[in-house]
């Protein structure tokens, strides 16, 4: 007996109605505060309507596109090595390897620990006086470095912690792909003579070449949301050399008392994420052979 159309409207419509409000009605919201001059703990009815100025003000402000640059190249930093140290981790361990379960449980614990006790925990071992990286140094006798303090080193304490935490969800990904794999395509090329590194490179991989795009432009788009670890570890600091672009629109909105500037701001974070999003859609669709 086949389904009426209507069936599935009646179980999807109400789930499909509430998120369509829960994401709808703060997104409206946004747009519409991104047309007012208005402060947190000022009576609406005085905001002031000042229409796109402040859509254009953004996009003329040179420390918007200073902190879209730093989000383009900690995205980039981040990724590329989550990618590529998920993919080995999970070629290592995808096998019958001893003690296996308990290597793939460490793996993914970082994954599992809320942002803000990651931030802190990597402040106090980046800390220049007491941190545990220091402390390292110390012992080839190598003068204690100020990590936080500098605009290089900084970059680099933020982009360590996001790979720590984040590598782990790459890995899950790449072990779900890999187990998805025909074992009997493997088999065939082994009899062919393929080595271990050419079965990878040309069997593998382009096996679970959906499953690293998708994941790929997942992690893209949480790069582009990061907030809490920066937050914690440098605040954007030293100067806006870590300032990414959802940690300047938390400033101009709660710091600066700006909120109509940071919404216009986050209109350019949401074409950026949203493009991404789309992207992703596109090439996680079950039905998109079905389609053409």
């Amino acid at each position: 007996m086949r389904t009426a159309r209507w069936v599935p409207l009646v179980y999807l419509g109400p789930a499909v109605v509430v998120m369509a409000v829960a994401c709808l009605v703060p997104l409206l919201s946004a747009l519409q505060l991104g047309f007012y001059d208005w402060s947190m703990g000022t009576p609406w009815a005085e905001a002031r309507w000042v229409g796109l100025d402040a859509f254009i003000a953004a996009f003329q402000d040179a420390a918007v596109w200073r902190s879209l640059v730093t989000t383009l190249m900690f995205a980039a930093v981040c990724v590329v090595a989550e990618m590529l140290l998920g993919i080995a981790l999970a070629l290592a361990l995808e096998g019958d390897v001893r003690g296996m379960a308990f290597f793939r449980t460490l793996f993914i614990l970082p994954m599992m620990i809320a942002p803000i006790a990651v931030g802190l925990t990597w402040r106090y071992l980046f800390d220049a006086q007491f941190g545990l990286l220091n402390a390292i140094i110390a012992l080839f006798g190598a003068a204690p470095v100020g990590w936080l303090a500098q605009e290089h080193t900084a970059f680099i304490a933020i982009v360590i912690a996001d790979i720590w935490q984040w590598t782990p969800f790459v890995f899950i990904m790449m072990i779900a792909g890999l187990a998805n794999v025909d074992s009997s395509v493997l088999e065939a090329a082994r009899i062919d003579g393929a080595t271990w590194w050419q079965a990878t490179m040309r069997v593998k991989l382009p096996m679970i070449m959906h499953v690293i795009a998708i994941t790929l432009l997942m992690r893209l788009i949480d790069a582009f949301r990061v907030l809490e670890v920066i937050y914690i570890l440098t605040f954007g600091g030293p100067g806006d050399s870590t300032e990414i672009l959802s940690l300047h629109i938390y400033k101009t909105a709660f710091v600066g008392q700006r909120l109509g500037s940071a919404a216009a701001i986050s209109v350019l974070l949401l074409v950026v994420v949203a493009a991404l999003s789309w992207l992703a859609l596109k090439l996680s669709n079950p039905l998109k052979d079905d389609e053409r």
